[in-house]
């Protein structure tokens, strides 16, 4: 268990009316950048493999995986869920002006990198102290439905459907909150049982800020060692905070990938691939 540590500045009590405002649209570290970059990285001639869409089910397929573990955001779907999420429960009013002045200092904070991943994704939870989880449940699935579902990557769920008609034990670990990440996996057939996600204590139906556990960098390989996953055969990720990870494997496979992950895809050369829709050209 992590200890709840991130509110040094002061975790401001509810009430008030939101403002009408919304937070800056800063892309988190290591989740995307210039398409052009990635472009003159993956198609120089000496660096990653790059896969396209039949060698990348046909590498899955001869690995013949028992325990196969997915990061989500820009993995099996394009965009963070994470980030969006906040911004779209302070545009429909979820939580109060004091929160939305916390956690925007907060996150201008960690955009300019003076706030750690670890400490964002456990404020981006924290920041729904007090709400009743069945609300943020509500407000969960309407938003998955609204922002991302049309942005799902249909060789990815082509991919963990064919899985999970051999018998796979599939695993799904993300710094993203357990109520967006429970929600989006109902579309892969994940169940929540199998879902690693930044989350925080529930009391009588009531969000605390006690952090249980927020999935990130190393924090990722703690989190599936504890639930029994140990060694799994193939891991699934786009980012750098998935790097320790997808070298837990017995076979890494970079989906989507940032550039830092590609460094890192390069040096252990794992070979990568890019869904249709976020492909370089």
């Amino acid at each position: 268990m992590i200890e709840s540590k991130y509110l040094s500045q002061g975790y401001p009590p509810g009430g008030g009316p939101p403002r009408k405002r919304t937070l800056p649209k800063g892309r988190k570290t290591g989740r995307g950048l210039p398409r052009r970059t990635v472009e003159c990285f993956v198609n120089h001639p000496t660096t990653v493999h790059r896969l396209n869409t039949a060698e990348f089910h046909t590498a899955v397929r001869q690995l013949s995986p028992a325990t196969a573990v997915f990061d989500c955001d820009g993995t099996l779907w394009s965009g963070d869920a994470g980030s969006s999420f906040m911004h779209w429960t302070i545009e429909k009013g979820l939580v109060s002006r004091e929160t939305i002045d916390w956690i925007d200092a907060r996150y201008r904070g960690y955009n300019r990198g003076e706030v750690s991943e670890l400490a964002i994704c456990g404020e981006m939870v924290q920041m729904y102290q007090g709400l009743r989880e069945a609300e943020l449940r509500t407000a969960a699935k309407d938003f998955f439905a609204a922002r991302i579902e049309h942005n799902l990557f249909p060789e990815m769920l082509a991919l963990v459907e064919e899985l999970r008609g051999k018998g796979v034990e599939i695993w799904a670990v993300s710094s993203t909150n357990d109520w967006v990440i429970e929600e989006g996996m109902k579309r892969f057939g994940i169940p929540a049982e199998r879902v690693l996600a930044a989350r925080v204590e529930v009391k009588d139906g009531i969000v605390t800020d006690t952090i249980l556990d927020i999935p990130t960098d190393e924090g990722k390989v703690a989190s599936l060692q504890q639930a029994g996953v140990s060694s799994p055969d193939a891991v699934f990720g786009n980012s750098v905070h998935d790097a320790a990870m997808l070298a837990m494997a017995r076979q890494a496979f970079p989906v989507n990938p940032t550039l830092a992950l590609l460094e890192r895809s390069l040096k252990e050369r794992w070979p990568v691939y890019y869904p249709a829709s976020v492909a370089p050209a």
